[in-house]
C-alpha cells in the first residue's frame, strides 16, 4: 500500500508555464503534482493573455503577485523571492518547450517537461547538459510509465521470466483524428501545425509513450530503424496522422511501433506485447490493472494489481494507492511519475547522488530518446522507409 507519510523539510515550491483554464494536461499536472503534498504549487504563468493567467491563477488559489504575464517575468522575480519556486512544469506547446526549459535551468529550476522536449538531438542535449552544470533535474512527462503493473513488467523482464526477449509490439492508435477535426478544435490545431509541433504530428504526440513503455519495461536500445508515414487527412501534410515504424534491437529482437490518430472506433488502443523465448507479456492502458502473463503450453494468466503474487520490487517503486480489485488509474499512475520526480529534486537539492541514481523516472536521456525516436523516423520516411541506424 502506498506510504503516505513520505515528506521533506517542505513541499517544493513548485510553479507552471501553460496548462491554463480548459487544459486537460494542465490539470492532469496540478493534480498529480500536488496529490501527496511533495509539491505545493505557488506561481504560475498558465495563459499567454496576462488578464486571463491572473483570473485563472486566483481561482484556483494562487496569490495574484505570483500571477505572471510570461515565463521570463515568473523565473525573474521568483529568483528574488525568499521563498521563490525551486521547480516548474511546463505544459505549453511543443515549439517552446526548449527555450522554457532552457530559462528554468539558466534559473536553476529543476523541471518537468511535455514531449518532445525539443524539436532536435543538439538541443536536448545541450539542456542535459546545463541540467548537470547547475545540479538540476530534467522529468519528461511519460505518465504512463508510473501505472504498477507496468512495473510488474518491467520486473518480470529483469528476472527473466519470459526469458529472452525476441519480439516486441508498440501501438498507440486511437481514432479521434479520423477526420480533418482541427477545423474546430484549437488543441489539435497546433498539433498538426508544424511550426508548433515540430516535424511529426502522431510520432511524437503518442508514439513516443509506448516507445518509453518498451525501453522501461525492456531496456532494450534501438540499432535502426523503417518507418513509412502517411497523412490521410491531406491538410495534415507534411505530419502524418499514422506511422508503422519497424525495428531492430541491439542483441538481435526486433519490434514494431503502430502510432495512429486515424484508428476509426478505437479509444487508445495503447498497447505493448513483449514476447520472449519462454512467454509474453502483455499491457493494455484500457485495462491497466491487470497484465496478461502467457507461457507456452499453459494456460493465460491474467495477474491482477495489488495481489500477494505480485513482485515486492515491483510494489516498491509503483505501491497501489488503493488495495486490490479498485479500479487504478492515469490520475495515480501521473501522481507516482510526480512522486518519483519529487524524490529525484529532493536528492539532488541534498547533492546525494546515490540516491538519484536509484530513483526510476522518465529524465532527460528518456527525452533525448524520444526526440531521437522522431528524427530518425522522419528521416526514414522521407527516403522511402529506408532503414537508418539510430545512433
Amino acid at each position: 500500500m502506498f506510504d503516505e507519510e513520505c515528506h521533506f523539510e517542505h513541499p517544493i515550491r513548485w510553479g507552471m508555464v501553460g496548462g491554463g483554464r480548459g487544459s486537460q494536461i494542465g490539470y492532469s499536472h496540478r493534480n498529480a503534482a500536488q496529490r501527496d503534498g511533495l509539491f505545493e504549487l505557488v506561481a504560475g504563468a498558465f495563459d499567454r493573455n496576462p488578464s486571463d493567467c491572473l483570473d485563472f491563477g486566483i481561482n484556483i488559489g494562487l496569490n495574484a503577485d505570483r500571477c505572471y504575464a510570461t515565463y521570463k517575468e515568473m523565473f525573474a522575480v521568483e529568483a528574488k523571492r525568499k521563498k521563490g519556486i525551486e521547480a516548474v512544469s511546463i505544459a505549453t506547446p511543443n515549439s517552446t518547450h526548449y527555450e522554457i526549459c532552457k530559462a528554468a535551468l539558466e534559473a536553476r529550476l529543476h523541471v518537468v517537461c511535455e514531449k518532445p522536449i525539443t524539436f532536435a538531438i543538439e538541443e536536448a542535449l545541450e539542456l542535459k547538459s546545463i541540467a548537470k552544470k547547475n545540479n538540476c533535474v530534467i522529468g519528461v512527462m511519460y505518465g504512463y510509465s508510473g501505472f504498477p503493473m507496468v512495473q510488474q513488467a518491467r520486473e518480470m523482464v529483469q528476472r527473466g521470466c519470459i526469458g529472452n526477449v525476441r519480439v516486441v509490439n508498440m501501438q498507440f492508435a486511437h481514432g479521434f483524428h479520423n477526420e480533418e477535426h482541427e477545423l474546430t478544435e484549437p488543441a489539435l490545431r497546433w498539433r498538426v501545425t508544424p511550426e508548433v509541433s515540430g516535424p511529426t504530428y502522431i510520432l511524437g504526440d503518442i508514439g513516443t509513450h509506448v516507445f518509453y513503455l518498451c525501453d522501461f519495461i525492456t531496456g532494450l536500445k534501438v540499432k535502426r530503424l523503417s518507418c513509412m508515414r502517411q497523412s490521410f487527412i491531406k491538410s495534415r501534410v507534411p505530419l502524418e496522422d499514422n506511422a508503422h515504424v519497424m525495428m531492430e534491437f541491439n542483441g538481435g529482437a526486433v519490434g514494431t511501433l503502430w502510432a495512429s490518430a486515424v484508428n476509426a472506433g478505437a479509444m487508445h488502443q495503447q498497447k505493448i506485447r513483449i514476447v520472449g523465448e519462454k512467454a509474453s507479456i502483455e499491457w493494455w492502458d484500457e485495462q491497466p490493472n491487470q497484465l496478461r502473463y502467457e507461457v507456452q503450453g499453459e494456460p493465460v494468466r491474467v495477474l491482477e494489481r495489488g495481489m500477494g503474487y505480485l513482485y515486492q520490487d515491483a510494489i516498491d517503486v509503483s505501491p497501489d494507492r488503493i488495495s486490490g480489485g479498485h479500479a487504478e488509474g492515469y490520475f495515480e499512475s501521473w501522481a507516482n511519475i510526480y512522486h518519483r520526480f519529487a524524490l529525484a529534486f529532493d536528492a539532488a537539492k541534498h547533492n546525494d547522488v546515490a540516491k538519484l541514481s536509484t530513483i526510476l523516472f522518465p529524465n532527460i536521456d528518456a527525452g533525448i530518446d524520444g526526440v531521437r525516436l522522431c528524427e530518425k523516423c522522419v528521416e526514414s520516411a522521407d527516403n522511402n522507409a529506408v532503414w537508418v541506424d539510430y545512433i
